[in-house]
């Protein structure tokens, strides 16, 4: 399965990344991203999991950057405390890991996902 990946930087607010060229538009995981501006953090966060999603879930995956000092209402939808977090919204159920997602591990149980051998 081929990917198709739209360089997005972490301030952007709803931009989805790489969707699968196959069912343009769907993705099996749907990833959305909680920052606060162009951090170092943030970055790292949005790095950090792009890099796991092309390991582990490659053309099957969408990432929605939300940053929350351009769009700071959409925090309550989804409960957000602190940033960055991710919110796994599909497959239910919702799962959320705060942090900069730099453990590969704990990124792949929390979205309990199966490592690629």
């Amino acid at each position: 399965m081929n990917a198709r990946a739209v360089t997005t930087k972490p301030a952007r607010a709803a931009k989805p990344v790489a969707l699968s060229d196959d069912k343009p538009g769907v993705a099996e995981w749907q990833l959305r991203l909680y920052v606060a501006g162009q951090t170092a953090k943030s970055a790292a966060a949005f790095d950090n999991l792009k890099r796991v999603c092309e390991t582990h879930l490659a053309g099957r995956y969408t990432i929605e950057v939300v940053d929350l000092l351009v769009n700071p209402r959409l925090a309550a939808g989804d409960q957000i405390l602190a940033v960055p977090t991710l919110v796994r919204k599909f497959p239910e159920p919702i799962r959320k890991i705060i942090g900069d997602l730099s453990n590969e591990e704990r990124v792949l149980v929390g979205l309990d996902v199966q490592p690629v051998r």
